[in-house]
Formats: C-alpha cells, sequence, structure tokens
C-alpha cells in the first residue's frame, strides 16, 4: 500500500521518565573493562574499510529521528507525524545521539546485530533511557553465530548474564563483515604487509652470489647477506672480494609494492561494503558531477539504508513504543542539506533514482 507524505502534527501522550536498574549487570558502564574484537580491529586497519564504515555511520549518526502513527484516508495510508519521546534525540543522557547511532550503526555492519541495554524506564514501563553496549563482548548462549536466526533469550555481556527484556536487540539482515569478509580483509592485509616489507627495506632488492673460492655453507651464506643488508643500511658504500658479486632484482617498484593487486583488492572491499568506490577514494574513470551526485545516493540506498532500516524497525517495536507509533530517521533533511551545499550541481533527482525512492519513510 502506498504511503502518503502530509505532515501533520498531533500531541503525543506524555510520558514521565523514572530510572530503573539495568537489569542487575555488573560489567554494564565498567570501561575499564570494554575491549574491541581482534576480527574488528583487524577489519579497520584495512584504510577501504575504515572509511567505509566512516562514512557509513556518519550518515547513521547524523540523522534525526522522528514520530508518527498510520491513519487511513479512505485510499492509502497517511503518517501522522507526533511528538517524539524524549529518548528520540539523546537515547543515551551521558552521551550524543551521534555516538550512540554510530556505533550501533558499526556493529551492524560488523557483526550483523547490535546492543543497547535500558538504562530507565517511564512510569508506563516503556524504555527511556539507554546504554550502547560493544557487540563483540555479547556473547549468546542460545546462538553460536555468525548467522542471527533471531533475538536471543540468553545473553552474557563480560560474562555477566543480562534480563534479555531489559536489552534491545537490533538485528541485521545480512552477514557482518567481519565474518562474511574475513577472507578478503586477510588477502588486504597480506598485500599491505608484501608492501610494507618493500617500502622499509632501504636497500635495491637483490642478492649475493659467490663467484668462486670455496663453497659457503647455508649458514655462512646467511651470515653474510645479514652482514651485507646491515652495513648497506647505516652506510652508502659497501665492499665485496672477487670471489662474491651483489646482483639487484630487476622489478617494477609499482609491481613490487602490488599497486595493481591492493587497487583491486580495494574494489572487492567496496562491494563487500555496498560503498561506491568513488567515495573511498578509489579511481574510477567517466565520473563526473552528476553521476558524483548519484555515487551518495548510492550510499545512502544500497550502504547506509539497510543499517538504517534494522534500526529504526527495531526501535518501533511494541517493547520500546506503544502499539501504533513509529519512528523513522529525517532522511529529506539530509539530502537536502547536501544540495543546498553544492550550488553549482544539478538540484533534479537522478531519473534513475527518485526522491520518493529514496525516502525511508
Amino acid at each position: 500500500m502506498a504511503l502518503g507524505r502530509k505532515k501533520i502534527t498531533a500531541p503525543a501522550a506524555a510520558s514521565v521518565p523514572i530510572h530503573a536498574a539495568a537489569g542487575g549487570a555488573s560489567q554494564v558502564g565498567q570501561f575499564y573493562s570494554y575491549v574491541v574484537g581482534a576480527q574488528e580491529e583487524a577489519a579497520l586497519s584495512v584504510p577501504t574499510i575504515a572509511r567505509a564504515v566512516s562514512l557509513l555511520t556518519t550518515v547513521v549518526g547524523t540523522l534525526d529521528l522522528k514520530s508518527y502513527t498510520l491513519a487511513w484516508n479512505g485510499e492509502e495510508y497517511e503518517k501522522i507525524y507526533v511528538e517524539g519521546e524524549s529518548w528520540m534525540t539523546r537515547p543515551d543522557p551521558q552521551v550524543t545521539r551521534n555516538f550512540i547511532m554510530s556505533k550501533t550503526a558499526k556493529d551492524l555492519l560488523l557483526y550483523g546485530r547490535a546492543f543497547w541495554i535500558v538504562t530507565g524506564r517511564y512510569s508506563t514501563g516503556f524504555p527511556a533511557t539507554f546504554q550502547w553496549l560493544p557487540a563483540n563482548m555479547v556473547t549468546t548462549e542460545d546462538q553460536a553465530g555468525p548467522e542471527w536466526f533471531g533475538p536471543s533469550n540468553k545473553i552474557d555481556f563480560n560474562g555477566v548474564r543480562l534480563d534479555p527484556s531489559n536489552v534491545i536487540q537490533f538485528l541485521s539482515g545480512n552477514l557482518g563483515l567481519v565474518y562474511q569478509g574475513a577472507r578478503a580483509v586477510r588477502i588486504a592485509l597480506r598485500l599491505d604487509q608484501s608492501a610494507e616489507r618493500f617500502a622499509t627495506n632501504e636497500i635495491a632488492a637483490g642478492y649475493l652470489q659467490q663467484k668462486g673460492g670455496e663453497p659457503m655453507s647455508g649458514d655462512e651464506l646467511a651470515e653474510m647477506a645479514a652482514a651485507w643488508s646491515a652495513n648497506r643500511r647505516t652506510n652508502a658504500i659497501a665492499a665485496l672480494n672477487e670471489f662474491v658479486e651483489f646482483k639487484t632484482f630487476d622489478q617494477d617498484p609499482s609491481k613490487l609494492q602490488l599497486v595493481e593487486g591492493r587497487k583491486y583488492q580495494a574494489l572487492e572491499l567496496a562491494r563487500l561494503t555496498d560503498v561506491p568506490g568513488y567515495l573511498l577514494g578509489i579511481d574510477q574513470s567517466g565520473m563526473t558531477y552528476q553521476n558524483a551526485q548519484q555515487s551518495r545516493q548510492d550510499l545512502i540506498l544500497f550502504g547506509a539504508r539497510p543499517l538504517l532500516h534494522a534500526i529504526e524497525e527495531r526501535l518501533s517495536m511494541d517493547d520500546v513504543l506503544p502499539r501504533g507509533r513509529h519512528c523513522s530517521f529525517d532522511i529529506d533533511e539530509y539530502v537536502e542539506d547536501f544540495m543546498m551545499d553544492q550550488p553549482d550541481m544539478v538540484r533534479e533527482p537522478s531519473p534513475d533514482i527518485s526522491q520518493d525512492e529514496m525516502n525511508l519513510e
């Protein structure tokens, strides 16, 4: 059914926030014990992934939340925008909305799920405040992963059991990047390590060849090569006797630094994150002002949109908002602000993707 876009403001039922315990979880908020997962650290050490995560989490973190109800006008459902809850402005009173939303989007992207714990409730019993929990520190006894088949009923955070009724579980429709992209990340890291070895070698790559005299053993050859390398790193001039010759490898530096292979792998990682290569600084021919605008739309449609839907639909469920109330991200303002910042760019949407198709409401 089509959804109307008429904006009508109506008052929402007032709720008074009251504080409640966070399920008795002693480890929540003990930041000294928080750690970054090894898989996450490895993935984010790849510049392409770090840039993609930064772009996607920035989109999610900068969008406002708004609340609405649906009413049937005889032809279609119409959205009636109402006053939102206080947590829609700042879900966690101790941090900005940008922080908690960005962290939530990052966990959804990397692990396929994210977690908030309820730290306060309204007098009506609905959540009033939350705190983000790092997904890499959450284990679920009833689901080993990496495929998540639904919300867990046995949740442990840093070894302490949490009350599932006090945990908001966000689930993505895709496997987390650290799982489905593990091999691509390993290849990228190995290519970078190979390039680093060449970049840190201060002398020309080559080998020492004995031309005469008594044949040297393997240990003697290794000792000579190590001494040669050490001396060349500290001295510009070296000396060899008549029985030893130094020969350099005839290699193009671009091949030694694996430029083409690393560029291809960067494109693979761009595909993995659903972010256009243009936005990740990957050189692509034929890019113009118009399709640069298209790339920003692609960032929202294919990269950020699944994350946005996963968050807003979870926060619209009956354990967070009263039945019939929904929340959504205000994507229109984000797109309009971008167009205002680009006065020389064509203002009309791309014919391939209309404004209605971009809208998440």
